[in-house]
Order: C-alpha cells, then sequence, then structure tokens
C-alpha cells in the first residue's frame, strides 16, 4: 500500500494528480491518499480530507512507500519508521505555500537514504518506482539508534528554517544537544 499525505493547509494538487495516475497505471497497488480540502476528484486512489493523528500513525506503519510534500513530520515519521518516502515540495508561485521554504528541506532531506525527490509531478512516477524498488532495504534512516550527529543537523535545520520564515532570532538561545526518537 502506498499512503500519500499532503497535509491540511493548503491544496496541493499537482502532487495528487500525478500520485493519482502512477495509481492509475498501477491498479494492483492500494494507494490512500489523505488529500486536505480540494474541489478535485482522483479516480484512482481512496482519498480522505484529513486523518485522525492515530490512524494517521497506522498508514505510516502499513505503507510500504510514502508520498508527500517536503513537510518535516512527514519526512521524519517515515525515516523514523524506516519507509521511504517521496517528496515534492510546494511552491509558492502555484499557491500551494506562502514561501519556497520547501526547496531547502528537499535538498538538505535528499542526503537520506530513504528520501526520494521529485522535483516536479513530472519525476513522481519514477520516485515513486525508486521507493518501491528500495522498500525494506533503507540506508540511513531516523529510527531509535540515529546518529546524534543526524539527528542534531536536522534540528538545527528545522529551527533555522522557522526562525528564517517567521523573522525570528534565535542566536541567543542554546544549542540542541541531543533528542529522544521513538
Amino acid at each position: 500500500m502506498i499512503f500519500a499525505t499532503v497535509g491540511t493547509q493548503l491544496p496541493f494538487d499537482r502532487l495528487l494528480h500525478a500520485v493519482d495516475t502512477w495509481a492509475g497505471a498501477h491498479a494492483e497497488v492500494k494507494v490512500i491518499a489523505q488529500i486536505g480540502e480540494t474541489e478535485q476528484v482522483f479516480a484512482h486512489m481512496t482519498c480522505r480530507e484529513s486523518i485522525a493523528q492515530d490512524e494517521f500513525r497506522e498508514m505510516f506503519e502499513q505503507a510500504e512507500v510514502i508520498v508527500g510534500h517536503a513537510g518535516m513530520g512527514t519526512i521524519l515519521t517515515a525515516s523514523e519508521l524506516g519507509k521511504p518516502v517521496v517528496i515534492m515540495p510546494r511552491l509558492a508561485r502555484h499557491g500551494e505555500h506562502r514561501t519556497d521554504h520547501q526547496l531547502a528541506t528537499t535538498a538538505e532531506m535528499s542526503r537520506l537514504g530513504n528520501v526520494f525527490v521529485a522535483d516536479g509531478p513530472e519525476n513522481v512516477a519514477a520516485q515513486i518506482d525508486s521507493a518501491l524498488a528500495s522498500a525494506g532495504d533503507m540506508g540511513q534512516t531516523l529510527g531509535t539508534d540515529a546518529s546524534p550527529e543526524l539527528v542534531q543537523a536536522l534540528q538545527k535545520f528545522v529551527r533555522s528554517a522557522v526562525a528564517d520564515r517567521k523573522g525570528l532570532d534565535l542566536s541567543g538561545l542554546p544549542p540542541v544537544d541531543s533528542v529522544e526518537l521513538g
């Protein structure tokens, strides 16, 4: 099963149409999608506007591959569970987000062995195929034994992205030394 998620803030129809097209060509694979608020209709996926948090986690656990926007929650949860994740950044010029910060997220997260980046809808199908081929053979992920250096780098990146987006000065805060995952 493939689980696609786009969050609930703004529509992300470009990604959903690409996943739906892939699902139409792969009818043998069940695709469930959390689609948020959208006026679009998708013919080849089981679609739900929103999913409760506990069921959302179950979907992640059951999925062979996760497909989503380049949101840190999606990436970190997939990584924690050792799942391949295909991400495509939301772009401001398409009204999918207020800024293009997800471009930086995809650039940084592409270093993880379980992250497959689709630069646009035309690349989604190939990335889903690659992710499916690698399922069960993940490289570096963020399980409970993630290296402290990787966790700290991710935390620093997330803090910087949030600070930049909100115009905050975090220079006076102490550095993040460790985190418990799992």
